[in-house]
């Protein structure tokens, strides 16, 4: 029997013969105060609760005193228990064995399988790989959804915000794009998600087919903050797994924002002054240090789509403005498009991808081009055209697009299990951009 020494070694070097202890002084709302806890930001720490044990992370420290929050409640938790130090920070299983699983946080098994043993392990928290040695992002990936294909080309490598309001149908949209992009490995991280919609995405959007080459991620609404902001480290840890042995990975995140409003959660509790609508500053601080994670490296590659939720359809928002910023591209889903029946909702007159002139050939940049002009003639003249009141022969563009409205809708739309392939979108698109 040969021995993995690699994993040997780093078993050793995570041993501590002196046991890093402190007491419990205070706790004040969500957060539990320790005196003479010698540890750093961010270390898993375990508070004893009677017979068991109550996980824990240090988010801060005021003076000597040592803030932290528990992962789960804190009931049973009393002034004086002892805070033990377990590990500098949070490490998480990584590996093939993964693919087809369903994990929270800490990497255990929430899908009623087998325990993941015998595995490496990978710190959630890491830098974004060297601006230097990340690989120039040459070609396109196809996502088998048409409206994306057509019209906001997805590169490899590339990383997107999808922004949309309450069911307008971005599950099932994240469901087509694990099911059908032409990737080998999805990684799917379900950041505040309520219970019940968890095993309806599973079984629903992502279905058996796209559940064997994915890694989900799960961390529900009634989780703490610290488990919140975590589910999405880890499910970032796990894609850069894949990615640094050279596979292609389709990482999703529902939703980015969620994860700011943990780190929110976290900051507020440990007396960070609140800035734009109470977010923290370090929340502005962590957005582009997990979203410059992805993207590409040396070898692999990491394409992600990160959920944005609209406040009441307004994307005027203050984490929507910075991940905007930060991101190369965003897929916008329309409230309206959805009430009309038009699936998936892509508004393709409000999403951009920065990297379509990149890597679509120039004969689809025109033929897009052409379809955006003539969507954007119905859009202007809408209420004209619904009322009757639009003469045939005021524009030459409005009246080709009026003539080709129903075909151009037809093409946009796409049942759920309807995968498109490449060729066929760029065929079509072709083909109704030169319709006379």
């Amino acid at each position: 029997m040969s021995l993995d020494w690699d994993r040997c070694r780093a078993a050793v070097d995570a041993m501590d013969p002196v046991r890093v202890s402190g007491r419990i002084e205070k706790i004040v709302g969500l957060v539990v105060e320790a005196e003479g806890l010698a540890a750093s930001v961010g270390a898993l720490c375990r508070i004893e609760r009677g017979g068991d044990a109550v996980p824990a992370e240090i988010v801060g420290f005021r003076g000597g005193t040592a803030m932290l929050m528990p992962y789960g409640g804190m009931e049973g938790l009393a002034r004086g228990q002892k805070v033990f130090l377990v590990s500098e920070r949070l490490r998480v299983p990584v590996g093939d064995d993964l693919l087809g699983r369903v994990i929270d946080a800490h990497g255990r098994p929430l899908d009623g399988g087998p325990p993941l043993r015998s595995m490496r392990e990978r710190a959630v928290t890491a830098a974004a790989p060297p601006a230097m040695s990340r690989r120039r992002i040459e070609r396109a990936l196809p996502t088998g959804v048409r409206s994306i294909d057509s019209l906001i080309t997805v590169a490899q490598g590339q990383r997107l915000g999808v922004f949309a309001g309450s069911g307008v149908g971005k599950s099932v949209l994240l469901g087509m794009l694990a099911r059908n992009a032409s990737v080998d490995v999805n990684v799917v991280a379900l950041i505040g998600e309520r219970g019940r919609e968890v095993r309806e995405f599973i079984e629903r959007d992502l279905g058996p087919e796209g559940l064997a080459r994915s890694v989900v991620v799960v961390v529900t609404s009634d989780e703490s903050a610290v488990m919140r902001a975590r589910g999405a480290e880890t499910a970032m840890a796990v894609a850069e797994h894949f990615r640094d042995r050279g596979r292609d990975v389709l990482l999703m995140m529902d939703s980015i924002t969620r994860y700011a409003m943990a780190l929110r959660e976290i900051g507020l509790a440990a007396g960070e002054p609140p800035t734009t609508k109470g977010y923290t500053p370090s929340v502005f601080a962590a957005l582009p240090r997990l979203c410059e994670r992805a993207g590409m490296a040396d070898v692999g590659s990491i394409t992600a789509f990160f959920t944005v939720l609209i406040e009441g359809d307004d994307i005027q928002d203050p984490v929507g403005d910075a991940v905007r910023s930060i991101l190369d591209g965003h897929v916008m889903l329309s409230r309206d498009l959805a009430r009309e029946g038009h699936y998936p909702a892509v508004d393709v007159l409000g999403s951009i991808s920065r990297l379509r002139q990149e890597v679509a050939p120039p004969e689809l940049i025109d033929a897009g081009r052409t379809l955006v002009r003539w969507l954007k003639a119905l859009e202007e003249n809408r209420d004209l055209i619904n009322i009757g009141a639009y003469v045939a022969g005021s524009d030459p563009v409005t009246d080709a697009a009026l003539k080709r409205r129903d075909a151009v809708r037809a093409f946009l739309t796409q049942s759920m299990t309807e995968p498109a392939s490449w060729d066929d979108t760029a065929r079509g698109l072709l083909e109704l951009a030169a319709e006379v």
